[in-house]
């Protein structure tokens, strides 16, 4: 009964199926490893001491930034050179910009620094200068912005003296120097300012290190792809009983063994076209005049 498993048709069907169902499966597999991931990497990160808490250390042992060296203190030295404002950025729900400098190092290189925030918008704000000479800066290790960062501006678009994205890639197209692959904000920021004293911009968590809306997202791609495979293989018992079931009505005479049939039976003759010069007729068939 089942030989028509074996058709030119049902080899394409049963291909499809033998290789759907391994690619669900493993595509299913792979989202619930990256949850997995991100739960334990929370996990981690819960039982290790807040970053901010730790010794702070020269900024090029921490580099390049990386999930354990996130939010560490990092110390550099150098001279503020470049000054940016960096727009929309909200601050205790309240929207206003960041004040971003440019600290140039002995290694010739500069890292970029936000002094702290401000709020309402940055097109024609007065802000605070830095401070002059040599200084030393300690603050809070980041990793650079990327176009999934929160706050971020990657339209572009802005005024003069504006950047969208602190990061090295954005940032080494406008300034004459080098700049690290990181930034750091300070915990404690600078006074001043016709906007008030700036506040100190909070270092964020490392991207992929919480059990954020990315995780959860993953968990349910994790249920979908195994539905798909569930779904496949559920339509391919479906079309195999219903083929199985034709075959066997057939085999026992209920339905006529003809391939012009249809699903109702063998189709009806169709009626004989009529005479256009033949006289109208009632329902009893009298001649009408």
């Amino acid at each position: 009964m089942y030989r028509f498993l074996l058709t030119p048709r049902w080899w394409g069907i049963n291909l499809f199926v033998v290789l759907a169902i391994p690619f669900c499966v493993f595509m299913g597999t792979w989202q619930l490893g990256r949850f997995e991931d991100r739960v334990q990497s929370h996990e981690q990160a819960e039982k290790q001491p807040d970053p901010g808490t730790r010794a702070a250390k020269p900024l090029d042992e921490l580099l390049p930034v990386d999930k354990v060296t996130s939010g560490r203190p990092a110390v550099a030295t150098g001279t503020y050179a470049d000054q940016f404002l960096v727009p929309g950025r909200k601050l205790d729900d309240r929207q206003g910009f960041y004040v971003l400098n440019m600290l140039r190092t002995d290694t010739g290189k500069a890292l970029p620094v936000v002094r702290g925030w401000l709020p309402g918008s940055a097109t024609g704000a007065r802000v605070p200068a830095a401070p002059e000479g040599e200084v030393t800066v300690t603050g809070d290790l980041q990793a650079s912005e990327n176009s999934r960062s929160d706050g971020v501006n990657a339209r572009g678009g802005l005024p003069g003296g504006q950047v969208g994205m602190i990061s090295a890639a954005t940032l080494v197209n406008l300034v004459p120097y080098d700049v690290y692959d990181a930034w750091v904000t300070l915990p404690e920021a600078e006074a001043g300012g016709t906007g008030g004293a700036m506040k100190p911009v909070p270092a964020a968590a490392p991207e992929g290190s919480g059990l954020d809306l990315k995780a959860f997202q993953n968990l349910g791609y994790t249920g979908e792809w195994f539905v798909f495979a569930g779904f496949v293989l559920f339509m391919w018992f479906r079309l195999v009983r219903r083929e199985a079931e034709a075959l066997r009505d057939i085999e026992l005479g209920l339905v006529p063994e003809d391939p012009a049939a249809g699903p109702e039976g063998p189709e009806a003759p169709a009626p004989a076209p009529e005479d256009p010069g033949a006289p109208d007729r009632d329902v009893a068939g009298t001649p009408v005049r």
